[in-house]
């Protein structure tokens, strides 16, 4: 039955069409209370990541000794949306991301085949590569960077808490706003230790003293 047969079906038996509308709709209005809300939901995207570790090393010596490798080595897999790598002193993460539709877990196995042919390329000091899937249940739905020419990394800092998050916080439907790097406001207290042993008091008093009276 092709759609205008069953538009006239419809149009000559209008009593089992508009009891079946009102079914349809009763359905509707008692299963809408039951449906689950999930405030973090599971999102499936295809992204693995590749993690090299060797301890003392140089961001340099791993950017030109690992990261490299490790990206020149997965680049030729097929699907592969973006690249991009983080080095630190001592850890270089290297993350995939795939086209969405992707399978994930043949993705895994794709990027650490790669990486196992490039194993002896690599420095022989390093751990085992680690290459896993990266989870996003509970994480970051959107992810802004903030830069500027003019503003120290305090002042951006300062912005990002003060007055960026709470802007954000008050759009609805926005439950976190969390900043990854920058710096953290810090107060340090230069001890006298003349007065000290004039006061007879232990650093460690006034360090207890100091975490009894704070107020944030």
């Amino acid at each position: 039955m092709n759609f205008r047969e069953l538009s006239a079906w419809s149009i000559k038996n209008p009593v089992p069409t508009t009891v079946l509308f009102l079914v349809i709709t009763l359905m509707g209005i008692f299963s809408f209370p039951t449906l689950g809300i999930d405030e973090n939901p599971n999102i499936d995207i295809p992204t693995v990541s590749v993690t090299v570790s060797e301890s003392g090393a140089a961001p340099s010596e791993l950017e030109t000794q690992v990261t490299r490798k490790v990206e020149d080595a997965v680049a030729g897999i097929g699907n592969i949306k973006h690249i991009s790598s983080v080095i630190n002193e001592g850890a270089s993460t290297t993350t995939i991301e795939f086209v969405l539709g992707t399978n994930t877990d043949r993705a895994v196995n794709d990027v650490r085949n790669e990486v196992s042919k490039i194993r002896q390329q690599l420095p022989q000091g390093i751990n085992e590569p680690v290459v896993q899937r990266l989870e996003f249940t509970g994480a970051a739905f959107l992810t802004y960077t903030v830069s500027s020419d003019k503003e120290s990394v305090e002042q951006l800092s300062w912005l990002i808490d003060n007055e960026i998050s709470r802007s954000l916080l008050s759009v609805s439907g926005v439950g976190q706003v969390q900043r990854s790097g920058g710096i953290d406001r810090e107060i340090h207290i230069d001890l006298d230790p003349t007065q000290l042993n004039a006061l007879h008091v232990s650093p460690d008093l006034v360090s207890m003293q100091i975490q009894a009276l704070n107020t944030n």
